[in-house]
């Protein structure tokens, strides 16, 4: 899928914002040095061990006020907002220049305008274990269970008139009218909140949240393939980018570092209906660096 050819209009001017379409939230591990590198020092990283819970969130919306177009957020990490805890995206993808505009400026996100590549791939039919039928029946099935139900997403950001390749996700997806008998999962209600601002279209520091609406079920982790290739233990040295011949900047290095941190879950949701109301300015916050259990609730 291309960039997203919208015109301007008015409809994000009125909040909540809502969006429908469906989405895959992946948890890594990703190392407390990289996620430091975006949160604002006055924050505690939520970290056990050198680590804090980060990684993606990819969505396709058929339905906002900028119309259809695809989402790639990059999570950093949590940050202590007692008495819970707030997620900070380290960079924000989308195939609309409108949703670029409204994320950078009315919300306070790191977006940038990319290209969102698809292509279905075909897998052979595995035989079910007494085991896989049990998780599919609650919900938790990983394995591929019918043909053409992976799919490669190729995440090319759009700087002015250069690209550079990000990422590839490669996933199990369901494909419409073929797995239309798969269990979706339950109904569930569940908030997001998160924490931005602190960008050079909006200054301010922010907290926003995303009250969703959808079905849930576990998935496979997608497998995330750097493009170019980045070793993510040195990432904060500029890498060329052989394809476009262009060079990723320490922002798009660190957040591939967090892409191909190690996954501990991935869910999967459908039937999504989200609602992002009107971010407000933080006006206290806590200032003493330190360190947070991820056990802290």
């Amino acid at each position: 899928m291309g960039v997203a050819q919208t015109k301007r209009t008015s409809a994000y001017s009125k909040p909540p914002w809502i969006f429908k379409g469906s989405a895959l939230y992946q948890l890594h591990l990703v190392k407390a040095e990289t996620a430091r590198a975006f949160i604002p020092k006055e924050f505690r990283l939520v970290e056990a061990f050198g680590y804090t819970l980060g990684g993606f969130f990819l969505a396709n919306y058929e339905d906002s006020p900028a119309g259809p177009f695809d989402e790639l957020v990059v999570i950093a990490g949590l940050v202590w907002n007692p008495p819970t805890s707030c997620a900070w995206a380290a960079r924000v993808l989308v195939s609309s220049d409108d949703a670029c505009d409204h994320g950078r400026k009315e919300v306070g996100l790191p977006s940038h305008v990319a290209k969102f590549s698809k292509r279905t791939a075909s897998i052979p039919r595995k035989q079910k274990s007494i085991n896989n039928c049990f998780l599919e029946m609650i919900g938790l099935e990983t394995a591929p269970s019918r043909p053409d139900d992976r799919m490669d997403v190729q995440v090319t950001e759009i700087n002015s008139n250069s690209t550079t390749s990000i990422c590839n996700i490669n996933f199990a997806t369901a494909v419409p009218g073929l797995n239309s008998d798969k269990w979706m999962g339950p109904k569930i209600n569940m908030s997001l909140p998160s924490f931005s601002g602190r960008t050079e279209y909006n200054p301010n520091l922010l907290k926003y949240s995303c009250d969703m609406e959808c079905r849930v079920r576990a998935v496979q982790p997608a497998r995330v393939l750097s493009a170019p290739k980045v070793d993510a233990e040195e990432s904060f040295s500029k890498t060329a980018d052989s394809v476009t011949g262009g060079l990723l900047d320490n922002g798009q290095n660190l957040s591939i570092s967090v892409m191909l941190s190690k996954p501990i879950l991935a869910l999967e949701f459908s039937c999504l209906k989200m609602q992002v109301k009107a971010p407000t300015v933080v006006s206290d916050c806590y200032k003493t660096p330190g360190r947070t259990s991820l056990g802290v609730s």
